[in-house]
């Protein structure tokens, strides 16, 4: 299957599945229709896609994963709806809509927000495809990575940073927390599920880091370089935010260079693990050169 064929089909399947729990989960109403709202807005569903492919190069069915990829995106969602806040980012237009807040009101994304943060561990306690220990280890894992040694603190740490000169060292930090967490998550929980060993686990999560910051350079370039109609939001908003940001610290070029540094450490990480010739590869490929 190509890559092109393997993104489409997973990213239909998940954002199917993801309206289903939604509905089975939480009762019809307001809260209910500003959790889908999000949902519905659609996306890339990367952290699904990247936990299935890397599920897949072990040698798991993607239906194995399923309800956990779920959790994973719910938590992404939430964090969006929130980022998006007028305390936080202030942003009108999401995915090429208006964020959740300007289409229901503040109160109802917080909840919004905070019903699919908390679904999401629900999704995981209850898969049968799970044993308990896998349960415990994963819900562990991504409260870890969402919480405040994870994404959380990253966001708080980038709001610190506005306005303020940062190193290099500051700026991977607060990225390796507020946007890498989430997807290394994705590429430790498929190794785990798919039953990597102690020695591929180690180069999964060498691997999941360096593609948080190859994610987190693109979209800061793009944010310079990119077309405000197919990113779905407005071009130079970090700029306005006043954030830190790659190009800002070294330069468009310099950013350039600081992710092809982290892509060679990615392949690395997959070939020393013994997939290199799996999709994997490829999403490297693509997440380093996407356009939205």
């Amino acid at each position: 299957m190509t890559l092109s064929n393997y993104l489409k089909e997973n990213r239909q399947w998940i954002n199917d599945q993801l309206q289903q729990y939604v509905r089975d989960y939480s009762l019809p109403g307001r809260l209910q229709n500003a959790m889908l709202y999000s949902i519905e807005a659609g996306g890339k569903r990367l952290r699904p896609i990247l936990l299935f492919a890397t599920g897949r190069a072990f040698g798991l069915n993607e239906d194995k994963s399923l309800a956990v990829a779920s959790a994973l995106e719910m938590i992404h969602t939430y964090s969006l709806i929130h980022d998006d806040l007028p305390a936080m980012d202030n942003d009108d237009l999401r995915r090429g809509r208006p964020t959740n807040h300007k289409q229901f009101d503040e109160a109802t994304a917080i909840l919004a927000g905070d019903a699919l943060l908390t679904l999401s561990s629900q999704l995981i306690a209850e898969d049968d495809h799970l044993n308990n220990e896998q349960r415990v280890f994963l819900i562990r894992e991504l409260s870890k990575a969402s919480g405040a040694r994870g994404m959380v603190e990253g966001q708080m740490q980038d709001m610190l940073s506005e306005d303020k000169e940062v190193s290099l060292e500051q700026l991977e930090n607060i990225h390796k927390n507020k946007t890498g967490q989430l997807l290394k998550f994705s590429i430790v929980a498929g190794a785990y599920l798919g039953g990597a060993n102690e020695k591929e686990m180690h180069e999964m999560t060498r691997m999941g880091e360096a593609l948080g910051l190859i994610f987190q350079i693109q979209d800061d370039i793009l944010d310079v370089t990119g077309d405000a109609d197919v990113i779905g939001k407005p071009v130079g908003s970090d700029e306005g935010n006043k954030k830190s940001t790659y190009p800002q610290l070294l330069g468009l070029e310099g950013a350039k260079k600081q992710k092809e540094k982290y892509v060679a450490i990615a392949e690395e990480a997959l070939e020393n693990a013994g997939i290199d010739q799996s999709l994997l590869s490829e999403l490297i490929q693509y997440l380093s050169h996407r356009d939205h």
